[in-house]
């Protein structure tokens, strides 16, 4: 079918003079009913001032059925003699095809937002959703420059290089952008694509661009690069109360601009779980940050607990196990916004603008720890069903590493208190030794080991001196290490010789070792040192299974190490243990240590040696003094095992405190000694002790003479307590039993046993010796 032309001729006053065929097809209107009359009448909306002046553009006229018919027009003037245009010939652009207009309305009517701007960046197109993002109609973005109609920012300048880069290079680009968008009133992710629009010789004419509002997957990425940065920038320590400030690190600015974290207190505690009241919930505020520094818009202070109402969003989180969100007009929002401003009034300044509020509680492995609140300010979008999920799912991790951080502290704590028990808290009075120690555990997380010292009064006024070192940190170290110190005690109370006692100890080690799984086998390897002072004969027998050798100072002597055998560590088993003996003058000072002291990795073990010999080379009167400069010249400042360190200096007991007799194997004689241990008695002052005394005496002396060997010695020791002993050749123990009342014997011990302190027999090198302890009155 052939197209008409529309036209039609407008005179100088713009009136109608003519009338085309195709102009009454396309507006429905004869010639009659418009010519003569005003141009004007036919319009739909007044004629933009632009398009007058070009003398070309878009019209709406009205149909005579009263739609809208949008046209593309082109006025021509015609001229008169003298050169002025006397009329205008009104023509319209024929139709194209159906796929041109489809082409304008998907433009016009897509959900992106499009534009075309000329090569001077001036707005030639925009669509709705371009108008809506910007606030403005179309006819205001029309022929204006693009920097006219933005707020000069990083953004714009942004958008202003790739639109002159691809009207200069004709290439297309595509890059992403975060800003702010007027119509929307929030801040946006957008991917925006440029491309040059060309003419039918491939020149570029235009430049065309979509942003595609791209917010809720570049949120989605940002929720799941904050899940990331959890995993790796929370729980960094075992600390609970540190847990918690990673948290909110994380969540401000980032999420919030403000974000606290309240416990309960059994959670920073080593009390058991309580229940979740019904009712408030009293939780302890440990970590909280905001984007102004200082934080003044807290209303509870770092470390003080407060009580949260059951309709608050804290305690309706906590106890329906879920995040609570909550908006500005919200009543429980303004309720929890009015009790805060109730509570700090001096922060209601800073708390002016929020608008909306997410609680999430902190649970792990289903129990409850605390809840996380997290506040927008100046951040314009609203918390939303997102959010939640988000916020749950950070929160979980974030507990779980809290949680762990609370089951450690109070691992550490039980350990702690198990190491406490096992250690000696007060050593026992006596006059053989004075004693200075020193127990440092090291810097490591489990933070206790094995690493113990003992001091164990033995009879005749000996001492037994003990240092041992368990291989390994936590509480197995602990444990195998009061099972060893338990062990030292009851062998040295039967008076064992150090390198016998270590034996036995190296037995029990084995067994430990053979009952246990593998890995506790590594655990129990062990090494120890076991010297016994004699402060009569002032001789120090000592052994080592494995253990450092100690520092030995004779007054006015240089510090030299003891030259003993090491032995091998208990459980390995082979070479036997080797005692050594010394005899030392009164005021010589011993060293024993673990090799914590002394060794390290970061350290030269010649070094620490000879820090610690110039250390103890050192005069001082205290051995308090002498530990404390021994650890600060021998050790760093973040040792990596632990330490200990026995420090002591011996003490001897004169010829005017110990009185000695041989005894006859004859039994007339016992009575002679009952005298003698009487008059001795009272040249030490100690007349009310001679009854007790003539008994034992009797009892022991009568039972060497008639079960044992020759030689017999008979021993009286002023110490702080009265000592009686006895020796003889014999190697047979005597056995307290309970005489029947027909028997004439057997009373005897029992009898010395009811009357002294405690009593017992040793092993010698040449028999026996049975003794007997008695109080002193100033003892």
């Amino acid at each position: 079918m052939e197209r008409v032309a529309a036209a039609a001729i407008i005179d100088a006053q713009g009136r109608v003079t003519g009338w085309s065929e195709g102009a009454r097809l396309l507006t429905g209107r004869a010639a009659e009913e418009v010519v003569g009359r005003p141009a004007t009448d036919l319009l739909a909306e007044d004629v933009p001032a632009s398009a007058i002046g070009a003398q070309a553009g878009t019209l709406a006229l009205r149909h005579r059925d009263g739609h809208r018919v949008e046209l593309a027009v082109t006025a021509c003037p015609v001229l008169g003699p003298d050169g002025a245009a006397s009329a205008y010939v009104v023509t319209v652009e024929p139709p194209g095809p159906p796929g041109v207009t489809l082409a304008a309305q998907a433009f016009q009517t897509a959900s992106m937002s499009m534009s075309v701007f000329d090569l001077q960046q001036r707005y030639l197109r925009a669509n709705d959703a371009s108008c809506q993002v910007k606030g403005v109609a179309e006819e205001e973005l029309v022929g204006r420059l693009y920097p006219e109609t933005v707020v000069d920012g990083a953004h714009g300048r942004d958008f202003m290089r790739h639109l002159r880069q691809v009207a200069e290079t004709g290439r297309p680009v595509h890059y992403e952008s975060f800003t702010g968008a007027p119509g929307l009133n929030r801040e946006h992710a957008w991917s925006i694509e440029m491309w040059p629009l060309r003419d039918d010789s491939g020149e570029p004419t235009a430049v065309a661009v979509a942003a595609f509002d791209s917010s809720e997957q570049f949120w989605a990425r940002r929720r799941l690069a904050l899940l990331n940065e959890a995993a790796t920038g929370i729980g960094t320590t075992l600390d609970v109360v540190r847990t918690a400030e990673e948290l909110v690190e994380l969540l401000v600015p980032q999420y919030a601009d403000f974000a606290s974290v309240d416990l309960l207190d059994w959670v920073l505690g080593a009390d058991e779980q309580p229940m979740i009241p019904d009712g408030g919930v009293t939780l302890r505020r440990v970590a909280h940050g905001s984007t102004r520094e200082g934080t003044p818009g807290a209303a509870v202070y770092l470390g003080e607990a407060e009580v949260y109402q059951p309709s608050s969003p804290s305690a309706r989180a906590l106890r329906e196990g879920g995040a609570m969100l909550s908006h500005v007009g919200e009543p429980d929002f303004d309720r929890w916004l009015e009790e805060r401003n109730a509570r700090s009034p001096a922060g209601r300044p800073y708390r002016q603008g929020v608008h909306s509020m997410i609680a999430v509680p902190l649970r792990a492995r289903g129990t409850p720890l605390g809840v996380a609140v997290c506040v927008r300010v100046a951040h314009p979008d609203d918390y939303g069903p997102d959010d939640a999920v988000f916020a749950e799912e950070l929160a979980s991790r974030a507990a779980v590493c809290i949680d762990n951080a609370r089951r450690f502290a109070r691992e550490r704590s039980t350990a702690h208190a198990l190491q406490h028990s096992l250690l000696p808290s007060g050593l026992p009075g006596q006059a053989a030794v004075e004693v200075a120690h020193r127990y440092l555990p090291c810097g490591s997380l489990a933070g206790i080991g094995g690493d113990w010292f003992d001091v164990i009064p033995l009879s005749g006024s000996r001492v037994g001196l003990v240092v041992g070192d368990v291989v390994g940190h936590g509480i197995q170290s602990s444990a195998t290490m009061g099972r060893l110190r338990t062990a030292v005690r009851t062998l040295a109370d039967v008076d064992l010789p150090p390198d016998e006692l270590l034996t036995h100890l190296d037995d029990l080690v084995t067994h430990l070792g053979a009952e246990g799984s593998g890995e506790e086998v590594a655990e129990l390897g062990a090494t120890c040192l076991y010297a016994v002072y004699d402060p009569v004969s002032r001789r120090l027998s000592l052994a080592a299974a494995g253990h450092p050798a100690p520092v030995l100072v004779l007054p006015g002597g240089t510090p030299e190490f003891v030259s003993m055998s090491a032995g091998p560590p208990l459980g390995v088993g082979g070479l036997p243990f080797e005692a050594i003996e010394l005899e030392l003058p009164e005021g010589s000072v011993v060293a024993l240590y673990t090799d914590g002291l002394i060794e390290d990795r970061d350290r030269d073990v010649d070094h620490a040696v000879d820090e610690l010999r110039r250390a103890l080379g050192v005069r001082t009167d205290s051995l308090e003094t002498l530990s404390d400069n021994v650890l600060k010249a021998v050790l760093p400042e973040q040792p990596t095992d632990d330490v200990a360190l026995l420090m002591v200096r011996t003490r001897a007991l004169g010829a005017d405190r110990v009185a000695t007799w041989d005894v006859p194997p004859d039994p007339a004689e016992v009575a002679t000694f009952r005298q003698a241990a009487t008059e001795q008695l009272a040249v030490w002052g100690l007349d009310e002790a001679s009854f007790v005394t003539e008994l034992v005496v009797s009892e022991l002396v009568t039972n060497a003479i008639r079960y044992g060997e020759p030689p017999i010695k008979l021993r009286l020791i002023r110490d702080r307590a009265l000592i009686c002993e006895v020796s003889d050749a014999s190697s047979t123990s005597p056995h307290l039993r309970r005489a029947h009342a027909f028997d004439e014997g057997g009373r005897g011990l029992l009898l010395v046993a009811q009357l002294t302190q405690r009593w017992g027999s040793r092993q010698t090198g040449s028999g026996k010796t049975i003794w007997a302890e008695q109080p002193l009155p100033d003892a």
